[in-house]
């Protein structure tokens, strides 16, 4: 009879308590030393970032008796637990998501050849499975003991990068050191959040920079969570700690199809699709030159309110983000008429270029609301290329087969007016405000051009140039010019904004549209 308190007996009882009890050595990772100090890093650790990730009972970790074969430098005296990453896949939110997390109270997380080949498989296993994979990273960057091996590790990493990006959603969480070359799989994956305070990326690290430069700068300013949302563009999110990383992380997760083959998740968001907002009708301001606050209109449209912004903190004369018109996810580009009057510049070109390209990867229709005056203007963004970086939002605009709406609220100025999805870029649905202003150029400059002699020739010239702008605005500073033309397909009321879009939506939701065959465009990039 069995003994009270053994569980398991026999032969194959033993084998399973054996095994019983290597898991649970592995599931201590570093130890209890490590795991407090990670605790007092303000950092949760990497299996505690993965339970919180999936839920609960869903998680099926892979690999974990994987261990590295180093021999040089002592390493083959050094127990690694689970090679430093813990693998595996499970359900977020009842839908399937693989992920890895790098662990770094055992060896610092420092990269090896098995450590990589545990992501690398996670990777493959997303790919196959068509399902989005999450990484957490938080590593003291290559395993040297491991030399070339270690090298080997990241370029496989970034080989599947590559390969998966446009086949499955990638999402990359910086929960702690990312440094050297460990920080261009991360950029090389659809999002990238990062922990303020508690994370950090770099190539070049301070004491580096300050022996080769010169240059004093701290960790943080270098490459923390701010500084990389706000000043290089490379962190799309920074949350207040890893939990709040990782609950933004699942919301994002619900906005996006499980790969490239799928349609987003329609959900029922109880908001009526007959839904109108007066408030619209006045948000204009009478001062042509006033400002208003895009996300106003933006909030007022999409259901509920609900706006998931990306890149908030980052080029933000352009506003882009997820949110659902009658429960369909939705990709929103719109200019921000607060900064920089909504001018496009290079990094705003940029910023908006890349969140389109991920929406037509995915099947996520795009509505761009445009209010914008043209290209910003000096010396400055003409030596830094916004030819060639404004070049690259008139291509993927032209390049997505997505349905694509534009909504044109106010200015909409020369080539500006094309590059926020004009109707000669592919715009399947383009609707306008009535005190939109579709034009080659502002009446001012306009005026001076066209009217140059009369008014030079005039007893009063400021008074004849003042008539000339006004005469301009008569005549063109209206949408139904376009509309005539066919490049507006309606003139709508503000208010009725939402079940305008919401139709257009809805009849665009079967269209099929293939570019011509070839391998891949050249993108100036």
């Amino acid at each position: 009879m069995e003994k009270a308190g053994d569980k398991y007996m026999g032969i194959v009882g033993d084998k399973i308590k054996e095994l019983k009890e290597k898991e649970a050595k592995l599931l201590e990772m570093g130890g209890e030393a490590a795991v407090e100090k990670q605790h007092e890093r303000g950092k949760l650790t990497a299996r505690e970032r993965i339970n919180l990730l999936f839920d609960p009972g869903t998680f099926r970790e892979t690999d974990i008796f994987m261990k590295h074969r180093g021999t040089l430098f002592g390493l083959e005296k050094m127990e690694i637990p689970a090679d430093g990453v813990i693998t595996g896949y499970g359900k977020v939110n009842g839908r399937p998501v693989c992920s890895f997390s790098q662990d770094f109270t055992a060896r610092a997380g420092t990269l090896g050849e098995m450590h990589s080949k545990k992501i690398c498989k996670i990777l493959d296993l997303a790919m196959k499975s068509g399902i989005p994979v999450v990484g957490f990273n938080d590593s003291g960057g290559a395993r040297i003991q491991e030399g070339v091996d270690s090298l080997s590790g990241y370029g496989q990493i970034f080989y599947r990068n590559a390969i998966a990006s446009g086949v499955v959603p990638q999402i990359s969480a910086i929960m702690g050191p990312c440094a050297g070359g460990a920080v261009y799989s991360p950029a090389m994956t659809d999002f990238v959040f990062m922990v303020k305070n508690t994370s950090h990326m770099f190539i070049t690290g301070p004491d580096v920079i300050k022996a080769v430069l010169g240059e004093v700068i701290t960790f943080e300013d270098l490459g923390g969570a701010i500084a990389h949302n706000t000043k290089s563009g490379v962190a799309h999110f920074a949350c207040e700690d890893d939990a709040h990383a990782i609950e933004r992380i699942k919301v994002l997760l619900s906005f996006l199809p499980n790969n490239n083959l799928e349609e987003p998740p329609r959900v029922e968001t109880g908001d009526s699709p007959l839904r109108t907002d007066p408030a619209l009708d006045s948000i204009i301001p009478d001062n042509p030159m006033g400002s208003y606050d895009m996300k106003d209109v933006i909030t007022s449209i999409v259901d509920n309110g609900d706006f998931y912004e990306v890149h908030e903190l980052y080029a933000k004369n352009i506003i882009v983000g997820l949110a659902r018109l009658d429960g369909r996810t939705i990709g929103i580009v719109a200019n921000q008429p607060t900064v920089l009057a909504g001018c496009l510049d290079v990094n705003s070109s940029d910023k908006a270029t890349r969140f389109i390209r991920f929406c037509d990867c995915f099947n996520i229709p795009l509505l761009t609301i445009a209010d914008v005056p043209g290209y910003l203007p000096g010396s400055d963004q003409e030596w830094h290329g916004v030819i060639r970086h404004g070049a690259k939002l008139l291509w993927c605009y032209s390049e997505a087969t997505v349905p694509k709406i534009t909504l044109i609220t106010r200015k909409d100025y020369g080539g500006s007016y094309l590059a926020m999805c004009s109707r000669d870029l592919g715009c399947d649905m383009a609707l306008a405000w009535p005190n939109a202003e579709i034009a080659v150029m502002g009446a001012d400059g306009a005026a001076n051009i066209i009217f140059r002699r009369d008014i030079q020739a005039a007893d009063d010239p400021e008074a004849k140039r003042k008539e000339k702008i006004a005469e301009y605005k008569g005549l063109l500073y209206n949408p139904y010019i376009a509309a005539s033309r066919g490049y507006i397909d309606g003139v709508i009321v503000p208010s009725e904004s939402r079940p305008r879009l919401i139709d257009a939506l809805e009849v665009l939701s079967t269209k099929r549209e293939t570019l011509p065959p070839k391998k891949h465009g050249n993108i100036p990039m």
